[in-house]
Protein backbone atom coordinates (compact mmCIF):
# COMPACT_ATOMS: atom_id res chain seq x y z
CA UNK A 1 0.00 0.00 0.00
CA UNK A 2 1.28 3.44 -1.06
CA UNK A 3 0.64 6.63 0.91
CA UNK A 4 0.28 9.05 -1.19
CA UNK A 5 -0.29 13.02 -0.93
CA UNK A 6 -2.35 15.33 -3.03
CA UNK A 7 -2.06 19.22 -2.75
CA UNK A 8 -3.90 22.29 -4.49
CA UNK A 9 -1.96 24.44 -6.84
CA UNK A 10 -2.50 27.98 -5.93
CA UNK A 11 -3.09 31.41 -8.00
CA UNK A 12 0.71 32.57 -7.12
CA UNK A 13 3.08 31.60 -9.33
CA UNK A 14 7.10 32.13 -10.56
CA UNK A 15 6.60 33.68 -13.72
CA UNK A 16 8.59 30.96 -15.75
CA UNK A 17 8.47 27.30 -16.39
CA UNK A 18 10.08 25.35 -12.86
CA UNK A 19 9.13 22.15 -10.87
CA UNK A 20 5.81 21.68 -9.82
CA UNK A 21 7.12 22.19 -6.27
CA UNK A 22 9.06 24.92 -6.89
CA UNK A 23 6.36 26.93 -9.63
CA UNK A 24 3.55 27.47 -6.95
CA UNK A 25 4.79 30.31 -4.38
CA UNK A 26 2.06 30.79 -2.11
CA UNK A 27 3.10 30.17 1.94
CA UNK A 28 0.28 27.60 2.18
CA UNK A 29 1.52 26.12 -0.86
CA UNK A 30 4.88 25.92 1.06
CA UNK A 31 3.52 24.52 4.53
CA UNK A 32 1.56 21.72 2.24
CA UNK A 33 4.36 20.75 0.91
CA UNK A 34 6.80 20.93 3.90
CA UNK A 35 4.07 19.14 5.34
CA UNK A 36 3.47 16.56 2.67
CA UNK A 37 6.88 15.42 2.74
CA UNK A 38 7.07 15.13 6.90
CA UNK A 39 4.78 12.40 6.16
CA UNK A 40 7.21 10.88 4.01
CA UNK A 41 4.58 9.57 1.46
CA UNK A 42 5.99 7.41 -1.40
CA UNK A 43 4.89 9.70 -4.16
CA UNK A 44 3.28 13.66 -3.58
CA UNK A 45 1.58 15.18 -6.44
CA UNK A 46 0.02 18.29 -7.73
CA UNK A 47 -3.81 18.59 -8.04
CA UNK A 48 -3.08 21.45 -10.64
CA UNK A 49 -6.72 23.69 -12.96
CA UNK A 50 -4.60 23.26 -15.96
CA UNK A 51 -2.69 20.03 -15.88
CA UNK A 52 -4.48 17.54 -13.94
CA UNK A 53 -2.29 15.46 -11.77
CA UNK A 54 1.18 16.47 -11.93
CA UNK A 55 4.02 15.30 -10.14
CA UNK A 56 5.95 17.42 -7.77
CA UNK A 57 9.50 17.02 -9.66
CA UNK A 58 7.65 17.70 -13.62
CA UNK A 59 8.39 21.09 -15.18
CA UNK A 60 5.82 22.82 -16.42
CA UNK A 61 4.73 26.32 -17.24
CA UNK A 62 2.95 29.23 -15.21
CA UNK A 63 -0.91 29.51 -15.64
CA UNK A 64 -3.86 31.17 -14.81
CA UNK A 65 -6.33 29.02 -14.49
CA UNK A 66 -8.66 28.13 -11.13
CA UNK A 67 -11.20 25.83 -10.06
CA UNK A 68 -12.90 28.53 -8.27
CA UNK A 69 -14.18 29.86 -11.62
CA UNK A 70 -14.67 26.63 -13.07
CA UNK A 71 -18.77 25.23 -13.06
CA UNK A 72 -20.03 22.35 -11.76
CA UNK A 73 -19.89 20.56 -15.40
CA UNK A 74 -15.94 21.97 -15.92
CA UNK A 75 -14.65 20.65 -12.75
CA UNK A 76 -16.49 17.28 -13.03
CA UNK A 77 -14.50 16.81 -16.26
CA UNK A 78 -11.57 18.08 -14.93
CA UNK A 79 -12.04 15.72 -11.81
CA UNK A 80 -12.75 12.89 -14.30
CA UNK A 81 -9.18 13.32 -16.04
CA UNK A 82 -7.45 13.39 -13.04
CA UNK A 83 -8.66 10.10 -11.56
CA UNK A 84 -7.65 8.71 -14.82
CA UNK A 85 -3.95 10.11 -14.20
CA UNK A 86 -4.25 8.82 -10.73
CA UNK A 87 -5.07 4.96 -12.26
CA UNK A 88 -1.92 5.35 -13.73
CA UNK A 89 0.10 6.13 -10.73
CA UNK A 90 -1.76 4.40 -7.64
CA UNK A 91 -4.42 1.70 -6.42
CA UNK A 92 -7.50 3.62 -6.08
CA UNK A 93 -8.76 0.90 -3.61
CA UNK A 94 -5.49 -0.10 -2.26
CA UNK A 95 -3.56 3.03 -1.63
CA UNK A 96 -4.11 6.08 0.83
CA UNK A 97 -4.60 9.20 0.34
CA UNK A 98 -3.74 12.58 1.83
CA UNK A 99 -5.73 15.31 0.88
CA UNK A 100 -4.40 18.70 1.12
CA UNK A 101 -6.58 20.61 -1.05
CA UNK A 102 -9.86 22.20 -0.84
CA UNK A 103 -13.61 21.22 -1.08
CA UNK A 104 -14.09 21.87 -4.73
CA UNK A 105 -10.72 19.90 -5.65
CA UNK A 106 -11.87 16.95 -3.60
CA UNK A 107 -15.53 16.67 -4.44
CA UNK A 108 -15.56 14.56 -7.23
CA UNK A 109 -12.55 13.03 -6.72
CA UNK A 110 -13.13 11.19 -3.66
CA UNK A 111 -16.30 9.08 -4.19
CA UNK A 112 -13.62 7.08 -6.59
CA UNK A 113 -11.23 6.85 -3.59
CA UNK A 114 -11.55 3.98 -0.83
CA UNK A 115 -8.81 5.35 1.86
CA UNK A 116 -8.01 9.22 2.36
CA UNK A 117 -7.61 11.28 4.77
CA UNK A 118 -8.39 15.49 4.82
CA UNK A 119 -6.75 16.58 7.57
CA UNK A 120 -7.28 20.35 6.82
CA UNK A 121 -10.72 19.82 6.47
CA UNK A 122 -13.23 22.25 7.47
CA UNK A 123 -10.30 25.00 8.26
CA UNK A 124 -9.92 28.39 6.84
CA UNK A 125 -6.57 29.36 5.57
CA UNK A 126 -5.19 30.73 8.87
CA UNK A 127 -6.25 27.84 10.76
CA UNK A 128 -4.72 25.76 8.04
CA UNK A 129 -1.35 27.55 8.47
CA UNK A 130 -1.38 27.60 11.84
CA UNK A 131 -2.03 23.55 11.89
CA UNK A 132 1.13 22.68 9.33
CA UNK A 133 3.77 25.09 10.95
CA UNK A 134 2.55 23.23 13.91
CA UNK A 135 3.60 20.10 12.39
CA UNK A 136 6.55 21.08 10.12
Amino acid sequence: MAKIVLISCVSKKLPYKAKAKDLYISTLFKYNLKYARSLSPDKIFILSAKYGLVDSEAEIEPYDKCLINMSSKEIKEWADCVIDQIKKEADLEEDEFIFLAGEKYRKYLLPHILNYQIPLKGLGIGKQLQYLKMRC
